[in-house]
């Protein structure tokens, strides 16, 4: 199965029939390097860490959003995403979705014109018809850990099995050489 099958099965599961096309999907996480990660959890055991972990050890910038901690994965927290100074590629939204639409906005008042992402489970379809109309990527009820995953170069490598000293990897080899 391919890259592209993979983001439009996994599309098919959001309930946005707005979401960008599985290609612009694909362009957009490939093309990644910098995200504001909005309501980013300080329990790591929450989606709303695990995800940003991931993307962290993906080697991708992690810029936290959260008034309630100084310090998340490593880095200074910033209370609202108006503090984050650095440009971002992505605004990714953890919070209720009743929270969402005034994320949206301010994420598309930033100059750079980041992508907007509502993690899965979280929509706002005024707010995002809005910042679409105004030229905004805006992908709603869809995770960015999932869709990453989908992608060949995100996917871990398959096992392969190893072959140890003195032993055969050929034929019925399941045993020592002799």
């Amino acid at each position: 199965m391919s890259d592209l099958d993979r983001l439009s099965r996994l599309l098919a599961e959001s309930s946005d029939p707005n979401n960008p096309s599985p290609e612009t999907l694909a362009s957009l996480i490939s093309r990644l390097s910098t995200l504001a990660v909005v309501g980013v959890s300080r329990d790591p055991q929450k989606p709303a860490r695990r995800v940003p972990s991931y993307l962290a050890a993906k080697g991708l910038e992690i810029i936290p959003v959260n008034p309630n901690a100084s310090w998340i994965l490593g880095r200074r927290a910033r209370p609202t995403l108006a503090a984050v100074s650095e440009a971002v590629d992505l605004v990714l939204l953890f919070r209720p979705s009743e929270e969402a639409g005034v994320l949206v906005r301010e994420g598309g008042e930033r100059p750079e014109r980041p992508a907007l992402w509502l993690q899965e489970g979280i929509r706002d379809n005024a707010a995002a018809s809005e910042a679409r109309s105004s030229g905004r990527t805006v992908v709603q009820d869809l995770c960015l850990f999932k869709a990453h995953r989908c992608l060949r170069e995100n996917r871990p490598d398959p096992i392969i099995p190893r072959v140890r000293a003195g032993e055969s990897s050929g034929g019925r080899g399941t045993g020592p050489r002799r």
